[in-house]
């Protein structure tokens, strides 16, 4: 079944919910950067969290979510927009030590201090830039801490990436989904709390029965209310935005006196994306190229 981000609306309550089932995206990661199981499993949930995020914002402004640790993982980043388009990478993508079940699980990757943090696009060139400190080292209840101090706005997050096995083999980021449950201005708080928690209890094994039945079913199912309505549903996929000339507009950035100094020394320019790791090679004949595009007159 296909990634997909469902939203829907509550209307009898005003509570808006979002779902996303994003094991295809994490599996996509994992392939692309070699991740090992720690780090592949908290780069599903970063991923499945900024696209959360993502939704939240206007038209296609994008949303950038950054964590830093003292831990081997050192951090994540996710960078998303709100039609489903996301791409993102560990730090050190090869963590895959763990704790046991409880709230230590995830302490041996991040360690014991670090900070989340969420840039959004405003629009018109304005970004508004704000952070947490860690404190509960599982990111579906600091992004909760998040949501309160920064935007003062109680919100439930559910995050959850669960084996599956297939053909004899267990698949560790099997099913991947994500869901976020916030008041409007309007929102009912009891029914906000009474629905919060009942999805506690009950997300983790919902997902796990009827994940296969697409986004929109699952999410019928997780909150079965007669008034919910769907508001907007679209895909959601690992895509990245880099390509060749973008790093040869960047190299244009440098200036004539570094590109020079690059093609007398290295005879070429190589760069590498952290989000998706293409490697780029830029000739000295298009490093020449470059020059004599510096050399034109601007009019």
């Amino acid at each position: 079944m296909a990634d997909e981000l469902v939203s829907g609306l509550l209307k009898e309550t005003d509570l808006r919910v979002v779902l996303v089932t994003a094991s295809e995206l994490a599996r996509r990661a994992r392939e692309l950067h070699h991740s090992a199981t720690a780090s592949a499993a908290l780069m599903a949930q970063g991923l499945t969290a900024g696209a959360l995020l993502a939704s939240l914002q206007k038209s296609d402004a994008r949303v950038n979510l950054q964590l830093e640790c003292d831990g081997p993982l050192r951090g994540l980043f996710v960078d998303g927009d709100s039609s489903g388009v996301l791409r993102g990478y560990a730090k050190n993508p090869l963590v895959s030590h763990v704790g046991g079940e409880g709230e230590y699980h995830w302490r041996p990757a991040l360690g014991n201090k670090g900070f989340l943090s969420v840039l959004r696009d405003l629009g018109g060139g304005e970004y508004y830039r704000s952070s947490v400190e860690l404190e509960s080292f599982e990111l579906a209840k600091d992004l909760e801490r998040y949501f309160s101090i920064s935007d003062q706005l109680p919100t439930r997050v559910y995050l959850t990436v669960l084996p599956t096995q297939a053909d004899g083999k267990q698949e560790p980021l099997g099913l991947v989904a994500g869901m976020l449950l916030q008041p409007l201005p309007d929102g009912d708080p009891v029914a906000f709390r009474e629905l919060g928690d009942r999805l506690a209890r009950e997300f983790e094994s919902t997902v796990k029965a009827h994940a296969g039945q697409g986004a929109t079913a699952l999410l019928k199912t997780l909150v079965p209310h007669a008034d919910l309505e769907i508001m907007s549903r679209y895909p959601v996929s690992f895509t990245c935005s880099c390509g060749k000339d973008r790093v040869k507009r960047a190299l244009l950035s440098l200036g004539r006196a570094e590109l020079e100094d690059i093609l007398a020394k290295e005879g070429q320019a190589e760069a590498d994306c952290h989000f998706c790791t293409t490697h780029y090679v830029v000739s000295g004949d298009e490093i020449r190229a470059l020059l004599a595009e510096l050399a034109q007159p601007t009019s």
